[in-house]
């Protein structure tokens, strides 16, 4: 089955709706690189420093080159990045700045992913993008700081 947009949740794992949304992310074969970084930068545009704070140090702990780190924010402007990450980077920021594009991700970015990306790995992008906002918007409601978070948080509360 081809993930294609409009097709909502039940697309996952061949029309089957998971009950956590979380499985799609967790079990998908994209690199841990590439989730942190979507986190990061929709954490960025949202403001949310415990986020920021989380992903920029889980992406350091797992040995990412301090110049992706600090270039994330100005992805479109450094040239440390692979077409397929700019292809999930492009939907992290489309998909986070609905209100800002109406028209929601653009159809030049959804041709990117797909053609990086196969149907699971959208899949999970998409619920990624979706379930970082969600974080991001609950932590800057309840005014939840950054500079506190221990790398590996994360692995152990999900243990």
């Amino acid at each position: 089955m081809q993930w294609r947009r409009g097709g909502g949740p039940r697309q996952l794992a061949g029309g089957q709706q998971r009950g956590h949304s979380s499985l799609a992310v967790v079990q998908s074969s994209l690199p841990k690189a590439t989730l942190e970084l979507v986190e990061l930068r929709a954490s960025q545009l949202n403001g949310c420093g415990y986020c920021v704070d989380a992903h920029t140090k889980e992406l350091a702990a797992a040995g990412e080159p301090a110049v992706r780190i600090n270039l994330v924010a100005a992805w479109r402007e450094a040239t440390v990045f692979t077409e397929a990450e700019q292809a999930a980077l492009a939907l992290a920021e489309e998909g986070t700045r609905l209100a800002d594009a109406h028209q929601g991700v653009s159809d030049e970015t959804w041709a990117q992913v797909r053609k990086h990306y196969d149907d699971d790995q959208i899949a999970a992008l998409v619920y990624l993008v979706a379930m970082i906002n969600a974080a991001n918007r609950l932590l800057v409601i309840t005014r939840t700081k950054g500079g506190s978070y221990e790398p590996g948080t994360f692995d152990s509360m999900a243990s």
